[in-house]
């Protein structure tokens, strides 16, 4: 398969939103698109960012999307990068697409001198699973818990 990865521009941002329905749609969870274009826009292209993202494209559509943040962690004291989302439409996955976007946000993490990446899949994502676990990556055992505010 032929493809680009680059910045999410703000063209991308209703394609996007697609693609982020699809992900939760995949990780079984709810998803409500209404207001999504207007908070990627802010949080993606404002003077300084909360977010950042890079997008997959072939010829003619994106065809995945991974996004990030940088946070601190007390335990490291030190500045760490957040994979929020990686997903993949299914006819992109088995290319590779998916160590190359990780080895493109390594070499980000780098670049801004964090201490590591880290993120988050559902306990039912094997293929995901065994898919960090022959990259490299280490598991937590930990539940996440989220409080509506």
């Amino acid at each position: 398969m032929e493809y680009t990865i680059r910045k999410c521009e703000i063209t991308d941002l209703p394609k996007l939103v697609v693609l982020c329905q699809k992900h939760t749609e995949f990780e079984k969870a709810e998803y409500d698109p209404e207001g999504k274009e207007k908070g990627l826009k802010e949080a993606l292209f404002n003077e300084n960012p909360q977010l950042f993202c890079l997008v997959v494209t072939t010829e003619n559509d994106i065809v995945g999307y991974v996004s990030y943040t940088f946070s601190f962690s007390t335990w490291s004291a030190g500045n760490y990068m957040y994979m929020d989302c990686l997903f993949l439409e299914e006819e992109a996955r088995n290319f590779g697409i998916g160590e190359v976007l990780i080895n493109k946000l390594k070499q980000i993490g780098k670049e801004k001198n964090c201490v590591n990446l880290q993120w988050r899949t559902p306990q039912f994502n094997e293929r995901a699973i065994k898919f960090y676990h022959r990259i490299g990556a280490k598991g937590k055992e930990k539940i996440c818990f989220f409080l509506d505010l």
